[in-house]
């Protein structure tokens, strides 16, 4: 299999220490550098506090992102620019900037992946609650993650909400005529589903889908133990990078 020179962005960061020991344990995959703002990053490969002095110094196939939304959107502007197929598993993206990389990968023909969660599973909770919206129209869902996570909500729960919105049409939930007596109590609004979000320490990346109809309920739910699970993607994500020449956004696209 084809060798890939990865350099990561994030390595301190506990996605990033899972990252860089994906990288160093896989056959195909070779780590020649880490982005960190710090410089502080303990490898025995070179440790870049700018992603341009990484780039300037030595052209990877592969950047894998794995800092906040600000710092990503930069970083993976610049991978393109430079040449450099991203895989991010930053979120909080802006549509305009999504429409902005989209058009930057294409015209650099590179492929670009962002994908708001990594874990297999996760991206099968997403499909499968995209399939259940057909027939259950009244949908809320609740994502629980660690008190440390900066966005809310999720970028996993807002992708299974636009994925459920290409096969469901828009409706209120709920009493016409309801009030919140505390502002936020039904949460974030999506086309008349609602988002809640939890922040708690003791989690990590949790998700369930709940779908009501007459006189029963559907819960379709996702649960991340460790940082570990989102490995399988990130490897997959790697390999599959190198074979596009466009942004792909949500991993569910890359899947069979």
């Amino acid at each position: 299999m084809e060798q890939i020179n990865v350099v990561i962005a994030g390595p301190r960061g506990r996605m990033g220490k899972e990252a860089v020991e994906l990288v160093q344990n896989t056959q195909h995959f070779t780590l020649i550098g880490v982005v960190d703002h710090k410089g502080a990053a303990n490898l025995d490969v070179p440790v870049y506090k700018d992603i341009k002095e990484c780039f300037e110094s030595d052209i990877p196939h592969v950047l894998i992102d794995l800092t906040t939304p600000e710092v990503g959107y930069h970083h993976t502007k610049t991978a393109l620019e430079y040449g450099v197929r991203p895989v991010v598993g930053t979120t909080g993206f802006t549509p305009d900037e999504l429409i902005e990389l989209t058009q930057l990968a294409e015209s650099k023909k590179l492929g670009c992946i962002i994908a708001p969660n990594f874990a297999i599973g996760a991206v099968l909770m997403m499909k499968f609650s995209q399939m259940a919206a057909k027939y259950f129209g009244d949908i809320e869902i609740i994502e629980l993650h660690h008190d440390q996570k900066l966005d809310a909500p999720s970028g996993t729960a807002v992708k299974t909400a636009e994925m459920i919105k290409e096969v469901r049409e828009a409706k209120v939930q709920g009493h016409p005529d309801e009030k919140e007596t505390l502002r936020g109590a039904r949460g974030a609004d999506i086309d008349g589903m609602h988002i809640h979000s939890v922040r708690l320490p003791g989690l990590i990346a949790h998700q369930q889908v709940m779908f009501g109809a007459e006189g029963q309920t559907l819960t379709i739910r996702h649960d991340s133990y460790n940082r570990a699970s989102f490995m399988s993607g990130v490897k997959v994500s790697v390999e599959i990078v190198m074979k596009l020449d466009t942004l792909v956004y949500g991993l569910e696209n890359i899947l069979e």
